[in-house]
Parts: C-alpha cells; structure tokens; sequence
C-alpha cells in the first residue's frame, strides 16, 4: 500500500544546517497535522509537548542523535530465546500500541492527547505503523513510529511481559533487513542506556542528516507493504 500523502504545510522549519550547534531544541510552535509531521520528519525533526499545559509545542532535532545500526543489534541468548515465544504482528493494533506507550503511569510519560491522535491519523494514511508482540491472544508489548522511504523514525515502546518490547525491536530490525540495509536509517532521537545495551549509538546531526538523505528516497521496507487494516 502506498502512503496517502496529505496537503503540504504552511508552516515552515527553516535549514537544518542553521540550527543552534548546542541546543536539541530547534523550533516551537506550527501544528500536528499530517503534512507538518511529515515536513518535520523528513527534515530530520519530531515534536514533544513541553510538559506544561497550554504550552505550545516543542521541535527537537538532537545534536548528538540515536541511531540503531541494523547490523550491531545485540541478541542476548535469553532474547534469542524470548522471540520463540510470542507472536508478531503489524499494524493490527496501533492505536493500542499507542495507548500501551502513553501509560500515565509510567515515568517521564511525553504522549498526550494531541500526539495520541495525531500518530493515529498518520496510521490511517499509511505513514506510522506498530510492531506488536502477542502471547495466548493478547497484546503483550510493542513499538511505534514513522516510516519515510528508508527512513523508521521510532517513538517509543512498551511491554506488559518481559522482553515483549525488545522481542518486537528484534522484529522490525529483521523487517528493515533488506537489500537496501545499507542504506537505511533506524532512529531512536537519543541514546538511552537501555538502548546502547541493545546496539545504538550516537551519531552527530551533520551525519544523521546526511544518512537521512540517502534513506529518504528508498522504498518503503517490505515489512509494512499492506498497510494499515481498512
């Protein structure tokens, strides 16, 4: 299924090469319609609310931003052995994903409403997908994020079962390892412990978006050829 590319934005992000060399934060404000995050993404950008209600958006574009070489993911054997036990599915549960992600419960909680809907918008025009891990029926854990070409701009990740989470990070890696593997980008936005422990790294802003270039045009990864459920 080819994505359904939506009207363009009015508003504008200006020339990455521009931006602050000490500040993450590169703009605030525009909106979260479809063309904008698209326009953001493909500039190397992606929005976090700033936390304070009433508060208008904020853009980030990392200095030193997260990236996951799809060939230096780290399968423990225990992993190794947790894939064995669940279930992959894409795209069948998104807005589920989304909720499992945005638990108020759980520490430094970003996703609001508006991203909530926003990314569930995305879904239906075939520009955001899930990766999600089933055991005995039920939804045990999985990923979100944005794909561009061969660009998967991840968002974030959750789990109800152990290793349900990692187990679909395993997943999608597989997915995007295709002939074009070289050449495409798996974003993580920043580097975490847990996510050095499985294998990203840091790359600077400059390289992120000169990889990103060469991402941009490839086709879309076979993992998400269907498309979201009608």
């Amino acid at each position: 299924m080819t994505p359904e590319e939506p009207p363009p934005t009015r508003w504008s992000f200006g020339d990455p090469s521009a931006y602050d060399e000490l500040d993450d934060l590169v703009a605030i404000g525009a909106d979260l319609q479809p063309g904008t995050l698209l326009e953001a993404y493909r500039r190397g950008l992606f929005p976090m609310p700033s936390g304070q209600r009433g508060d208008p958006m904020y853009w980030f574009c990392p200095v030193r931003r997260g990236v996951l070489p799809l060939d230096r993911l780290r399968v423990s054997r225990s992993l190794l052995r947790s894939c064995r036990d669940f279930e992959i599915r894409v795209d069948t549960a998104f807005d589920e994903v989304v909720a499992g992600c945005a638990d108020p419960t759980r520490p430094s909680g970003w996703i609001d409403r508006d991203i909530r809907a926003a990314y569930g918008e995305l879904h239906r025009l075939g520009w955001a997908h899930s990766v999600e891990t089933w055991r005995d029926g039920e939804l045990a854990g999985g990923l979100y994020g944005i794909a561009i070409g061969g660009l998967f701009a991840g968002e974030s990740m959750f789990h109800r079962v152990r290793d349900a989470s990692k187990v679909a990070l395993v997943a999608l890696v597989q997915g995007l390892a295709d002939e074009h593997a070289a050449d495409r980008l798996l974003d993580v936005q920043w580097l975490t412990p847990h996510l050095a422990s499985l294998g990203a790294v840091e790359v600077s802003r400059a390289t992120y978006r000169r990889r990103l270039e060469r991402a941009l045009p490839l086709p879309a990864p076979g993992l998400f050829a269907a498309g979201p459920p009608g």
